[in-house]
């Protein structure tokens, strides 16, 4: 193993107390073990706290260099003729057989003397590296390539071997990117015509045939090479076949293989070997497929004969893998691994899984599709059974296709058939043990997207690190903590299949944030109380021993939160447990590691002083608990600190208890989302001293999780290691018409019948004047009352403020909140409907109704939007007819697929019934009666067919039966999250969630759509602001935004630098060329790209490709008026004395392992003093940059460049894409606002314009922050549909009143951009009606007394000017409640 000496790696610690990297070091390698004097127990060495990684050397993930893989032969070797080979493989397990191949070579062979030189394709990234690399090759014979997939590296090896491919002796390449393969060249062999050849032989590598990738059909070519060379002219029979005999000794990988493989290629091919006679043997061909053991006498294709050997071995340390009831744990390999030797770390997890009782079947693949293996050898062919409980691949690749093409249906139906948890653990591949050690990244971003994000598509859980690389000899090693929690894990998720119902016990975890009475229970669109209560009652039903439940939803939120031992219903919640310090320190090995933030236990959180407090309720075999929170939402010094505290004392107590006092077989936490997958640690591969390994433990974690969040539930899978069940958001409805806005609608119809009246003139001056009282002037230009105006300016104001109030009535919004187990009925399922039906979707044929319904009165939709978007009059009267009869067409279609209970019956029958008979469609029927009888017939019918399949999608039902599968040890089907407006593939709900391929993104769609958007933008800019383009927009990436748009947002800011992204052959996106001024006819934009720490998690590559693309842009030699980058990063690399290429670092995030500015903790928990402060958080938690020249840094603090690009600010923006969310409903908007700063920062103190895109609906809009907030306002927090909905909820629904009021705030301290009109309207509808506000205060008192206390603050702040009569009353009702709460009767 390399010495930590020789690693380029420094760590530096600002506290001395801070554990040594070599204690860091032994945690994972062993478990050093330190012993408490005081209390007598043990525990391990502390972890790395908050130590900083700097990386010397190249700045790349890996330091390893090709040296160690050189092999010379010795210098008296009597002139023998010399034969230099040069290699590049994926990973390192070639290493080692290789040099044992050639040192025998070299020590007995009198024909040649070998010199051999490997690269891992990896180190190529380095230029010096890569340059040695180009120089080796100049004087080689023989080129090998192997597994080239990254498409960076792919050419850059293609370019350097195309260089010398005619001066080459031999180039031989195995399953390779299509550009590498074409390399191939064995005498008259060649594949430079690969998957264009109408040969037979050429053929097998076409696409269509490619569902497993390269490898699987060169094993076919292997199997089906007789007739092959049928196919051939005699003279190219031998090339083909030694190249066929080559992929089988390579594959073969023993030392012997590839010793004679060396000799058949040198031989055969060398000129200086042409007369000399080497004799090889011909390759020792291994099983394709099979069961392999360490301690079996051979490998085995037939599972009964392995298991015959298994019951029969004497061998065994732990008898208890004999006894039939034992867990049976099935583990897929590489065979790579076993027969190149380099199979310790495997052999090392099948003796921890049979030391801890359990029995193994570890088969193994010599291609890329494991698949049928897993079928044969771990499914009983009989009885259809599977043999094993839970499966584990320690491949770390997908089930089929490994890093080549993925066939995801072709697994998850395999994967299916076995129906247990899936676990896919990973081996380093592009770091030494050392290296992911250091880094804080954790594992390398090509490694995420190949080997967590793929497996995740198949369904694979738990990517947990459990094998090292050494970086001398390329061996893998096990790392033994890392392989006891794997195989604990595994085996807790194996005994879930095994187990009875009865006896399983349930650690339902919910959420309070921010920490409060009146928010337990929170979670993202969900009634948790009501959806446990349904859970509860249907798991009572199946055999599950739930004990003592109450009555009703109602009475179960009292039990958890009241204490029943308080004399009044006291502030606390109902304790389930007190934990002593002594027991809380020997229960919690890492509890040490907590004192640098919290200091000695119990601290103030979660503790009365002397105990560690356990809130929630136990009934029988269910405990429901209340996860602790951050603990330093309160305190504003800490909300300052650029990386995140570990978790308090409290915090951890609660995961300890669960796991070893109540012994949960699994924690349920319930609903988006908690704080334990956003502790600090690692980003992705997390090593044991991570927070969130740490305190997740042992435990199977399942998460409900909302479907249209998949960026924060893939956090959740990685880092929590949870099963994470996607849930419905609620149905959604047109916001609709209240008040003055009903009215106003009222008084346009009458001018649209009356206009050529007399009354025209009269009716107008009613118009303006409501909507000035409904403060509509603020959106449109409005001119005085009784200003003269002739018929087409009456129609022009009419117009604007008509298309004003249409915006507001047909925006979506979810009302209410889901409950698990109850999806919507049919007709609540018609407005998404209508929704999905308003898109274009080209690659499935489907026309949207609003474009056929446009089409049968000969217009285009696209010209009615923008006519109705400049407020010209009967465009906005035709856009209006055509959303009503786009409803009215498709309520017919619902009306006639339910039964009288409004339940969906068999649409797919129903559809039958309905089609063919012309009239007899209910869509056609509708349409007849209204303007646009002609609609296409054709174009309707595929268009309705469609939504019958999404309407089955919608109201299917299968959130508790996934649960219950996940509980009972099944397989959970994945399936994407998102947007099911955009997205259908979405539904039904109760998936194993996923997101994407990170590298996939953005999409040629994508970037389409983004030059709209941007387009928009600019010219709204240029409008605002004179004329001109703005020199720099500040703009934020959102994980989820991305997933559910296929990158719109993140190809936006391509476009407005003006770049465009080039796909590979696998349409992996990972490079971008940049568009010429010409094509671009504008300026390149500079922007400043603050990343959600989550965006930073999942698309690490995307973050790469941006700075690439910014670099490049600012390099370019173009006058600076016309490349804003160039010209700023110019002027900022003159200031701080750096070059240009550095100067221009526009991509930034947290520090990894850090989420989100604090602003909205600060914000929520009324924590902050003044804006400056929550500047001054945004500054210091959102500073790091990344550097595409220095990747395995990770996240680098780089402040000052970050205060001056923002500084260029002329505009911020960020965007809105889905209904469900919009800016007032989450914290995160405002948490990334950076609208005040940015003017704080700037030389001339002028505010920077701000813009919210809004791609929710078909028709894209740029509008004014201001102008999103109000509409927000409307829409939501002042529309009774809304609140009631809400209110509907019970308890939770005055939370979330409550919520949308405190982010408006939020909006006010970041931006400034809230009206006054809109604190003054929700004060007059929550607190001047007597009626609501008894409601409010009864139905949740906790969540009233915030609601008070808010408004008083936005008065206290400055946001909000209202009476002193009205700030009476407030104090007044605040001082009520806070005695009503305390239980003071006054």
């Amino acid at each position: 193993m390399a010495s930590v000496v020789q690693s380029h790696f420094i760590l530096s610690s600002r506290h001395p107390r801070h554990a040594s990297f070599s204690n860091l070091f032994r945690t994972t390698f062993g478990s050093p073990l330190l012993q408490n004097e005081r209390f007598g127990q043990v525990r391990p060495t502390p972890r790395m706290g908050n130590i900083r990684c700097t990386m010397l050397g190249n700045g790349l993930f890996t330091q390893t260099t090709p040296e160690v893989r050189r092999i010379l032969p010795e210098r008296n070797n009597n002139g023998l003729p010399r034969v230099k080979v040069v290699y590049v493989v994926l990973e390192a397990q070639y290493q080692s057989a290789l040099t044992a191949a050639v040192r025998n070579l070299n020590s007995k062979d009198r024909d040649a003397a070998f010199e051999v030189v490997g690269y891992l394709v990896e180190e190529l990234r380095s230029e010096s590296t890569y340059q040695t690399f180009c120089k080796d090759l100049s004087d080689a014979n023989i080129f090998i390539g192997s597994l080239i997939f990254v498409e960076e590296l792919a050419q850059k090896v293609k370019a350097a071997v195309e260089k010398e491919r005619d001066r080459l002796d031999a180039v031989l390449v195995f399953p390779s990117m299509p550009e590498v393969m074409r390399l191939n060249k064995l005498g008259s062999f060649s594949m430079s015509q690969l998957g264009q050849s109408k040969s037979p032989f050429f053929q097998l590598f076409k696409k269509k045939k490619q569902s497993a990738g390269f490898a699987d059909s060169m094993l076919k070519l292997v199997r089906t090479l007789p007739k092959v060379l049928k196919y051939l002219p005699s003279d190219k029979a031998r090339d083909a076949r030694l190249y066929i005999l080559s992929l089988q000794f390579w594959l073969g990988g023993s030392p012997d293989n590839l010793e004679n493989f060396l000799k058949m290629i040198s031989g055969s091919y060398v000129p200086a070997l042409k007369d000399v006679k080497m004799d090889y043997s011909e390759p020792v061909v291994f099983l394709d497929s099979g069961i392999w053991h360490p301690m079996a006498p051979c490998m085995y294709s037939d599972v009964k004969e392995y298991l015959n050997w298994y019951g029969t071995r004497k061998d065994a340390v732990n008898m208890k893998i004999k006894d039939p009831n034992t867990p049976v744990i099935g583990l897929i390999l590489q065979r790579s691994h076993i027969v190149t030797g380099d199979e310790s770390h495997y052999v090392a997890v099948i003796m921890e899984l049979e030391a801890r009782g359990a029995k193994v079947i570890p088969i193994f693949a010599g291609g890329l599709d494991f698949s049928a293996p897993a079928e044969k050898f771990l499914v009983d062919p009989i009885t259809k059974k599977p043999f094993v409980h839970a499966v584990v691949s320690l491949t770390g690749f997908a089930l089929v296709g490994g890093p080549a093409r993925q066939d995801h249906p072709k697994a998850i139906e395999a994967l299916r058939k076995l129906d247990v948890p899936y676990i896919v653990a990973l081996p380093l591949v592009f770091q030494t043990t050392e290296e992911w050690l250091a880094s804080t990244l954790g594992l390398h971003p090509i490694q995420v997207a190949l080997q967590v994000a793929l497996p995740e598509l198949d369904g694979g859980l738990e990517p947990i690190v459990f094998s090292g690389r050494d970086g001398r000899t390329g061996k893998s090693h096990a790392l033994h903590k890392r392989v006891e929690q794997l195989c604990t894990r595994a085996i807790r998720w194996a005994e879930l299949k095994r187990k009875s119902k009865e006896e399983k016990k349930i650690a339902i975890t919910v959420f309070s944030f921010p920490p409060d009475k009146g928010n337990v229970g929170t979670a993202a669109y969900l009634n948790v109380f009501s959806s446990i209560f349904s859970v509860l009652k249907d798991l009572k039903k199946d055999g599950y021993h739930v004990d003592g439940l109450p009555e009703t939803a109602e009475a179960l939120v009292e039990d958890v939160i009241h204490d029943k031992e308080a004399k009044f219903s006291s502030p606390n919640l109902n304790i389930a447990y007190k934990m002593n310090i002594r027991e809380y320190q020997q229960l919690t090995p890492y509890a040490k590691a907590l004192e640098d933030s919290w200091g000695k236990p119990p601290g103030n959180l979660n503790s009365d002083g002397e105990n560690l407090l356990v809130y929630g309720k136990q009934y029988g075999n269910v405990f429901i608990g209340v996860q602790p929170t951050f603990g330093y939402e309160g305190d504003p010094m800490r909300l300052l600190f650029s990386k995140s505290a570990s978790p308090h004392h409290g915090f951890a107590a609660y995961y300890s208890f669960v796991e070893k006092i109540f012994k949960a077989d699994a924690v349920l936490h319930f609903g988006t989302h908690g704080s334990l997958e956003f502790m600090p640690g690692k980003q992705v591969g997390m090593s044991d001293v991570c927070y969130p390994d740490s305190l997740i433990g042992n435990i199977p974690n399942i998460y409900y999780y909302a479907a249209n969040n998949p960026s924060e539930a893939t956090i959740a899978k990685r880092r929590s290691y949870a099963n994470t069940i996607s849930y419905l958001t609620p149905p959604a409805e047109n916001a609709g018409l209240y008040k003055g806005l009903k009215q106003l609608s009222e008084l346009i119809s009458s001018y649209q019948s009356l206009k050529d009246t007399g009354r025209g003139e009269q009716i107008i001056n009613s118009i303006i004047s409501t909507a000035k009282q409904c403060n509509l002037d603020k959106d449109v230009s409005l001119p005085d009352e009784g200003t003269q105006l002739s018929s087409d300016e009456r129609d022009l104001v009419v117009g604007n403020i008509y298309r004003k109030i249409m915006e507001i009535e047909s925006r979506l919004l979810p009302c209410g909140l889901h409950v698990i187990g109850e999806p919507p009925s049919a007709m609540e399922a018609v407005a998404t409907l209508v929704n999905i039906a308003s898109l274009d979707r080209a690659e499935e044929g489907i026309r949207s109704l609003p474009s056929i319904l446009a089409e049968s009165i000969n217009r285009d939709i696209q010209d009615i939007y923008r006519g109705n978007d400049k407020g010209i009059l009967d465009d906005v009267e035709l856009l209006r007819q055509i959303t009503e009869a786009s409803r009215g067409a498709i309520s017919a279609f619902v009306d006639r697929t339910t039964n009288k209970r409004g339940q969906v019956v068999d649409v797919a029958e129903k559809l039958g019934t309905m089609f063919g008979f012309g009239l007899m469609e209910p869509w056609v029927q509708y349409l007849y009666k209204t303007r646009f009888l002609n609609a296409d017939k054709e174009q309707l019918r595929t268009l309705f067919t469609y939504l019958g399949e999404c309407l089955r999608l919608v109201v299917a039902d299968n959130e508790l039966g996934s649960l219950k599968q996940a509980l009972e040890g099944s397989y959970v089907e994945p399936g994407p999250g998102g947007d099911p407006i955009r997205n259908p593939k979405v539904l039904p709900t109760g998936k194993n969630i996923h997101a994407l391929d990170p590298q996939a993104i953005p999409t040629a769609a994508a970037l389409e759509s983004a030059k709209i958007v941007v387009d928009r933008l600019l010219e709204r800019q240029k409008a605002d602001n004179g004329g001109k383009y703005p020199e720099t927009v500040a703009l934020v990436l959102w994980g989820t935004d991305n997933i559910k748009t296929y990158g719109e947002s993140l190809a936006q800011v391509m476009w407005m630098v003006g770049v465009r992204p080039v796909a590979d052959t696998f349409g992996r996106v990972n490079k971008v060329e940049p568009v010429s001024l010409e094509e671009l006819g504008r300026p390149r934009i500079d922007v400043v790209v603050n990343c959600s720490g989550v965006f930073r998690d999942l698309f690490i590559n995307q973050m790469n490709l941006l700075d690439r693309a910014v670099k490049l842009v600012a390099e370019l030699d173009e006058p600076e008026d016309m490349n804003y980058v160039r010209k700023h990063a110019a002027e900022q690399a003159k200031e701080l004395g750096v070059s240009i290429r550095e100067a221009a670092t526009r991509v930034f995030s947290n520090a990894s392992g850090s989420y989100s500015s604090n602003v909205n903790l600060a914000v929520e928990n009324s924590s902050w003093n003044d804006e400056k402060q929550l500047q001054d958080m945004y500054l210091s938690r959102k500073s790091f940059a990344f550097d595409s020249d220095a990747p395995g840094i990770g996240m680098m603090e780089k402040r000052k460049v970050f205060e001056m690009a923002l500084s260029t600010a002329e505009a911020t923006f960020q965007n809105l894409d889905s209904s469900e969310i919009s800016l007032t409903d989450v914290s995160h908007y405002f948490d990334s606002d950076p609208t005040n700063l940015v003017q704080n920062l700037r030389k001339d103190g002028k505010k920077p314009n701000a813009y919210i895109a809004d791609t929710t609906t078909a028709n894209a809009q740029v509008r004014t922050l201001a102008e999103t907030v109000r509409l927000d306002a409307r829409t939501k927090l002042l529309n009774p549909k809304w609140y009631e909905g809400m209110l509907a909820s019970g308890y939770e629904g005055v939370r979330e009143i409550e919520k949308r009021l405190t982010n408006t705030v939020g909006w006010s301290a970041t931006s400034g951009q809230v009206d006054n009109w809109v604190y003054e309207e929700a004060n007059s509808t929550f607190i001047e009606d007597e009626e609501m506000l008894k409601r409010l205060m009864n139905t949740n008192p906790n969540s009233f007394r915030k609601l008070v206390q808010t408004f008083l603050e936005a008065n206290g702040r400055g946001y909000w000017q209202t009476s002193e009569e009205n700030l009476e009353r407030l104090r007044q009702l605040y001082s009520d409640v806070e005695d009503r709460i305390e239980g003071i009767d006054r």
